[in-house]
């Protein structure tokens, strides 16, 4: 049985790149956007949770997000949860409701707002090469194995290297658009 799998292949190279689009969402660009919070979790109930299992993020303003937390108990687990995510943000605690003002970026923040856009796109990159060292290693044990001849592996390898290339310009493509997102606000 072969053990390449060009869907698979290709499968974990866009779940790469989807990751990397999460990750960048996540980066703040000086306007307000829920997925900033989105690596922030919350001890509650003797368990650390996601924010979006224990309130409402919303953007009600451009530069303003809400937490809308769903148990008042909650409320100040929420708040030091945001406080330890290192944000760069100051809850103000309104009942139920948080408001996070987003404060104006410093050039040097943007800079390194940028900079981590890029680390990113190069964690994404990585990983999309291990995958293609993945397939590259399939196809070589199923040429071993007389699965398929030296001209078909390298074909799927010819295969395995456009896909690579297809994804890590998605991952620059995705990372430029960012950087230029943060930097031009």
């Amino acid at each position: 049985m072969a053990k390449y799998d060009k869907a698979d292949i290709e499968r974990r190279m866009q779940g790469a790149v989807e990751s990397l689009k999460g990750d960048l969402a996540g980066l703040r660009t000086g306007r307000a956007n829920t997925h900033l919070l989105d690596p922030v979790q919350v001890d509650v109930y003797g368990a650390m949770m996601p924010l979006n299992q224990v309130a409402t993020v919303s953007a009600p303003e451009p530069r303003m997000l809400s937490v809308q937390v769903w148990d008042r108990a909650n409320v100040s687990a929420v708040e030091k949860g945001i406080a330890h995510a290192n944000l760069g943000l100051n809850p103000m605690i309104d009942g139920q409701t948080l408001r996070l003002p987003l404060p104006d970026l410093t050039e040097e923040r943007r800079k390194e707002l940028a900079k981590l856009a890029g680390k990113y796109a190069e964690n994404a990159k990585i990983a999309i090469r291990n995958v293609r060292r993945d397939g590259m290693e399939a196809l070589k044990e199923d040429e071993k194995k007389k699965v398929i001849s030296e001209d078909d592996r390298k074909r799927a390898e010819d295969d395995v290297q456009k896909l690579t290339d297809k994804y890590v310009a998605e991952a620059d493509a995705a990372a430029a658009q960012k950087e230029k997102e943060i930097l031009t606000q």
